[in-house]
Order: structure tokens, then C-alpha cells, then sequence
């Protein structure tokens, strides 16, 4: 395949400012798209062209295929990035986009297809060898069915929707006596916000950590993990605090979750970034949840303890080239990332307004990736996060620590954000002793309580 030369990132906020800085340290050149409520972020002055693509509503701008491949004809791109969100894991997307002859920044539509459905990607990882939660062989299709199938596992009983994510489409059931009323709700649930009331069951497992595997695969048929993250710190099934290594398991555990992972890349025939997400539970034990066929806001904690620019290493395999060896990828010491919103620490409740002062901190082992600055003013209409903040040191310790004091640097005006909460977060006992789950967060309503 050709080189790249000319790349147009399909999204918006601080993965747009982090994609520039890659693709201007390869020579390449860069084109931001923005909608009209984003008409004075910082990174258009970055990037080396920048194009309306319409109005405020993601609808009319980012989710707009047609108006972002005329962007990308208009400017002479010869390859899309899509970032995470919006468009990332459209599978008309990247078939439109090849129909244009426009080389997508990510897998296959055949590979999306198989990891979208949730039902479909489990039956696929069986085949994989990767160990999965017992449940469901397939979707169930009606309530009856359903009923047989969770007294097989035997309660409690996750129903989730085969299309669904961020929580959505998702009860936890404990007994018989509530199955068809919780049942029904998810699924209606489901059906109204993916078009698709599908479900499926899985045992529910207790007290789990959210363990994940950065893998990148290439045309060669090759694949690499860039070692695996700690993400059990959730809000609402929405990640607030990702770490890597996971000290969480021992080096055994550990070697067969990533092997497994590369083994599962290299089944699915997979290129480009992705991820697996798995449960653990508390006798090492990993089962796989789902696949990320995209980039992952997470990601710079992998880059941290690796020294990779992920971002570099999926434009190469877009341009055809070979991943590095396994072997030569070296991992060392902690990193932690905290994502800031624009919320208040206490509610989460959104807290869109003008920043009138942005001080960053930073330091040796300091990264924070945004698009902020004094002046911006933080739209309304998008995803509340306006950064994040990444560290590393040599051990999980000095992480910590490094983070409190980067955390005290930290300085926003005008706007709420979630600093005051991260910062509870790193004196809390059970953090730093490692003793918390997925569910931690649902106990604690307001700062105070952690």
C-alpha cells in the first residue's frame, strides 16, 4: 500500500490536538473538521487545514458522512482517522469511505461486524480458545426462552443487549420472581437506543475488576499487545480512572490474559488498534466481555509504560507496513490517567461554560492530552470531557503520588470539573491498597463519603 500522506481526523476535542502532534512528527499533514460550536477550538490553529463540516448537532456535523468525506475529497486525503466515538465503529463509514478511495484508519467492516454484536463476538472468542462468561450460547429471543436459559446458569443473571453499550440495555436480575419484568425493561431499553432489542444472558459475576488488552495487528498477519490496563474505577459503566500494569494479577495470570489476547487478534485476522475487555474476579479468573474495534480513550497509560505512540503504529499498518516484534516492546514502572470533565465533582452533572483560567500542571512524567485553554468556552452539546491527565513512575506508589501533585497544579476557573474528585480519589485507602471493584463508586454519593 501507498504511503500516507494526508490524514483527516473525524472528530472533535483533545483526541484531535493528541492526533495532530503524531501525525506532524511523521511528516504527514493533517486535516481537523469541526462543526460551528466548535469553531474556536484550539487545535484548528494546529492542524495544517481545518473545514467546517455544519452545525452544532453531532447529527449535522460529526455523525455527517457525507459532508466529512467531501472534506476529506475537498483537502486531497488520502486516509481518514476516526478517533473514538462518533464515527469510529461505523461500519458504513469505512465501506463509504473505501468506496472513495479513502483508507480508513482501522479494521475491517468484516472484523466490526463480527465484535459489534455482543452475542456474536462471544460466539467467535469460543471459537478463539478466549475464555468467556458462562451464559447464552446466542441471542434469546423471547422471554420464555430466556427464563429456561438463566435457570440452566442459575441467578444472578446479567441480561444484556447483543448491540448495546455504555450500560445501556443492561439489568442485573437476581431471582426468578423479577426476570420478566427486568427482562422486558432492558430489552425495551435496548431497542430504543441502538433500534435493536436483542439480548443475551451471562452469570453475574461478583465483585469483578475490568481488566483490558491493547493489542494492534497488521496485514502480515502479525500481533502485538502493548500490555494490559486496570479500568474497575466506573461511574455509571463509564471509566473515570485507568491504570497499567494491573497489579490486580500475578505475573501468570497475567502472561496467559495477554497471550490469549494476541492469539484472539490473530484468529480474527484483525488490523489496527483494538481492545479486549475482560471480568476478573478474585480467583484470577478472566472472562471476555467485549472487543473495541477503535482506539481507546485510555490508551496513553499503554504508551506510557511502553514508550509506543499508538497512534504512529496504526497510520504504519494502515500504510502496510509490519508490526515490530513482541520482543522488543519493553514495559516498565506505573501509569495512571484521570479523565477531567466538565462537571461537578459531586453530582456529575454537566458544567459547560467559559474557562476563565486553565493552568496545567506539569513535570518529569507529566502528560495531560486536551484541548483547553483560558478563554475556550465548553460546549454544551458534546461529551463533558475536556482532558486528561497522565502520569508514570516507577512503581504504583510514586505514580500516585506524582498524580497527587499534579492534581494540586491543576488549575480551572470558570467551569466545575471532576479535579476535586480525583483528588479524593488518590488519599482513598482503597485505592491506594488496591481494594475496589466496578460497583466501588456506586457506594459513595458525594465527596465527602470518599
Amino acid at each position: 500500500m501507498a504511503e500516507i500522506k494526508k490524514i483527516l481526523i473525524a472528530n472533535r476535542g483533545e483526541i484531535v490536538q493528541r492526533a495532530i502532534r503524531t501525525i506532524r512528527e511523521m511528516g504527514k499533514k493533517s486535516v481537523a473538521i469541526y462543526s460551528v460550536g466548535d469553531k474556536n477550538a484550539s487545535y484548528l490553529k494546529h492542524a495544517d487545514e481545518a473545514i467546517c463540516i455544519g452545525d452544532v448537532k453531532s447529527i449535522d456535523s460529526y455523525l455527517n458522512i457525507p459532508a466529512i468525506i467531501t472534506a476529506a475529497e475537498i483537502t486531497g486525503c488520502d486516509a481518514i482517522f476516526p478517533g473514538y466515538g462518533f464515527l469510529s465503529e461505523n461500519q458504513d463509514f469505512v465501506e463509504i469511505c473505501k468506496l472513495h478511495d479513502i483508507k480508513f484508519i482501522g479494521p475491517s467492516t468484516d472484523v466490526m461486524e463480527k465484535m459489534a454484536d455482543k452475542s456474536k463476538a462471544k460466539d467467535e472468542m469460543i471459537k478463539a480458545g478466549v475464555p468467556v462468561v458462562p451464559g447464552s450460547p446466542g441471542a434469546v429471543h423471547s422471554v420464555e426462552e430466556a427464563k429456561k436459559v438463566a435457570e440452566e446458569i442459575g441467578y444472578p443473571i446479567m441480561a444484556k443487549a447483543s448491540a448495546g453499550g455504555g450500560g445501556r440495555g443492561m439489568r442485573l436480575i437476581e431471582s426468578e420472581d423479577k426476570f420478566e419484568q427486568l427482562f422486558t425493561a432492558a430489552s425495551s431499553e435496548a431497542l430504543a437506543a441502538f433500534g435493536d432489542g436483542t439480548m443475551y444472558l451471562e452469570r453475574f459475576i461478583n465483585n469483578p475488576r475490568h481488566i483490558e488488552v491493547q493489542v494492534v495487528g497488521d496485514s502480515h498477519g502479525n500481533a502485538i499487545h502493548i500490555g494490559e490496563r486496570d479500568c474497575s474505577l466506573q461511574r455509571r459503566h463509564q471509566k473515570v480512572i485507568e491504570e497499567s500494569p494491573a497489579i490486580l494479577l500475578n505475573e501468570e495470570t497475567r502472561q496467559n490474559l495477554l497471550d490469549v489476547a494476541v492469539k484472539a487478534t490473530k484468529y480474527l485476522k484483525y488490523e489496527g488498534a483494538g481492545t479486549f475487555e475482560f471480568l476478573a474476579d478474585d480467583q484470577q479468573n478472566f472472562y471476555f466481555m467485549e472487543m473495541n474495534t477503535r482506539l481507546q480513550v485510555e490508551h496513553p497509560v499503554s504508551e506510557m509504560v511502553s514508550g509506543i505512540d499508538i497512534i504512529e503504529l496504526m497510520i504504519k499498518v494502515a500504510q502496510g507496513e509490519e508490526l515490530p516484534p513482541q520482543e522488543t516492546i519493553k514495559f516498565r514502572g506505573h501509569s495512571i490517567e484521570v479523565r477531567i470533565t466538565a462537571e461537578d465533582p459531586n453530582s456529575f452533572l454537566p458544567s459547560p461554560g467559559k474557562v476563565s483560567q486553565w493552568f496545567v500542571p506539569g513535570g518529569r512524567n507529566v502528560r495531560v492530552d486536551s484541548h483547553v485553554y483560558a478563554g475556550y468556552i465548553v460546549p454544551p452539546y458534546y461529551d463533558s470531557m475536556i482532558g486528561k491527565l497522565i502520569v508514570w513512575g516507577r512503581s504504583r506508589e510514586k505514580a500516585i503520588n506524582i498524580m497527587k501533585r499534579a492534581l494540586n497544579e491543576f488549575e480551572v476557573e470558570g467551569i466545575r470539573t471532576t479535579i476535586p474528585f480525583h483528588k479524593k480519589m488518590m488519599e482513598n485507602e482503597d485505592f491506594i491498597s488496591n481494594n475496589y471493584d466496578t460497583k466501588y463508586l456506586e457506594n459513595y454519593k458525594k465527596l465527602d463519603d470518599l
